[in-house]
């Protein structure tokens, strides 16, 4: 197979569908392509020696998993914009055309290159105004991951999603990464019942998202055993997060600084993400269905509020024919929990637009999870074109019940 473009958008395609190539396939790549979860890497194509992109910032409808969509800023049809790949050494040309009602700016974050191209508006070049396009173009001088995002009134821009991936492969690398994946960290604030979210929310978000999606509508990332792994995180929101793998332990390899000398890297199960900051990891796939997800006990939630009274412990049966007379179909929950609200999901339905807290079943009930969450999925075998379905425990690996001593 030749490599091209049209092989890149390929490969991207068929690991967004669990789809497993043949591994004479990668031995003719000059690297193992990035795989963005819920998302694509951007087209380029070679003018002159010149790898050109092109990026357009618009207004997009985004879903964040089934059942609710929101009204994003974001690249080329998609939040976080699409990944831009490249090699050390390049020399990128990178045409952005503005579609937002008001003047952006993209700036390389992370990146080093001349002060003109930083896009810093009104610092480092004008506005882009709506319908004009801007070129940026430069000589890639590191390798690492990166990322960019709008530098112009970037409190309504970033946090209405125009963000993405610079990921830079370096010319050679010591150890060849068999599965690459990239995550975007993000939060919104998406009042219930509404499509628009508010970026005027400094603290108290309510939906927290990987790639701009919250579970149960991420992608699952994928591996054959005993393959190494490499997971790129990046943040540009406004809070920390501490991203935790089941099942294994990794080495943090590289910061948005550059590789981590071996000498000083450390073995971890959570990894903190702060923002502006991107963190890679690299681990060798034990088989099974891992958890991945953030370890803020509110962020693998969705639509959390802080407005209402605890329930915990609170008697609600004679309140609730009360509250039923006002509200037909009412029902009173979370005096033992909130366990109890993923059983009643599928009949009671919540306001417009809105996923309730947690969501998704597992091959043993549902999962009582949502927000920054996904699913590593491990396997001895993978059968190209077909999708990966639940791990399959060996006998006597599962806990179950016992008599109680």
């Amino acid at each position: 197979m030749k490599y091209n473009i049209r092989t890149h958008y390929l490969i991207n395609l068929l690991f967004l569908s669990t789809i497993v190539l043949p591994v004479s396939v990668f031995a003719k790549l000059p690297y193992t392509p990035v795989i963005t979860p819920n998302g694509s890497s951007l087209p380029w194509k070679v003018v002159n020696g010149v790898k050109e992109f092109h990026l357009i910032a618009e207004e997009i409808v985004w879903e964040i998993a089934p059942g609710m969509n929101v009204k994003a800023w974001g690249y080329n049809g998609q939040t976080p914009g699409p990944t831009i790949e490249a090699v050390e050494g390049d020399r990128v040309r990178i045409y952005v055309t503005n579609k937002l009602p008001e003047p952006t700016a993209v700036h390389w974050h992370g990146l080093i290159l001349p002060s003109g191209m930083d896009g810093v508006k009104g610092l480092t070049q004008k506005g882009i105004p709506p319908g004009k396009t801007f070129k940026y173009e430069f000589t890639l001088k590191q390798h690492g991951t990166q990322m960019y995002h709008s530098h112009g009134d970037e409190m309504v821009q970033i946090g209405l999603g125009a963000m993405g991936f610079f990921i830079i492969h370096p010319k050679t690398r010591k150890h060849k990464i068999d599965r690459d994946y990239a995550i975007m960290l993000n939060e919104w604030f998406v009042k219930p019942g509404t499509s628009r979210p508010n970026p005027n929310i400094m603290t108290d978000f309510n939906i927290f998202t990987f790639n701009s999606r919250a579970y149960p509508g991420t992608e699952s990332l994928v591996a054959k055993t005993g393959e190494r792994v490499r997971i790129r995180l990046g943040s540009v929101s406004q809070d920390s997060h501490p991203i935790h793998l089941h099942g294994h332990s990794f080495k943090t390899v590289a910061t948005d600084g550059g590789d981590i000398p071996e000498s000083a890297q450390i073995p971890e199960t959570t990894v903190l993400v702060s923002p502006g900051q991107t963190r890679d990891i690299e681990f060798i796939a034990n088989a099974g269905d891992w958890a991945f997800h953030c370890h803020r006990r509110h962020h693998p939630m969705n639509a959390m509020g802080h407005d209402i009274p605890n329930p915990i412990g609170v008697k609600q049966d004679k309140i609730e024919g009360k509250i039923q007379k006002l509200i037909p179909g009412y029902m009173a929950m979370g005096e033992k929990g909130m366990d109890e609200h993923q059983m009643h999901v599928k009949h009671m339905k919540g306001p417009e637009n809105t996923l309730p807290m947690m969501g998704g079943i597992g091959p043993f009930g549902p999962v009582g999870m949502g927000g920054m969450f996904t699913i590593f999925k491990v396997r001895d075998v993978i059968e190209p074109g077909k999708k990966i379905g639940w791990y399959k425990h060996p006998q006597g690996t599962v806990a179950t019940v016992v008599p109680t001593p």
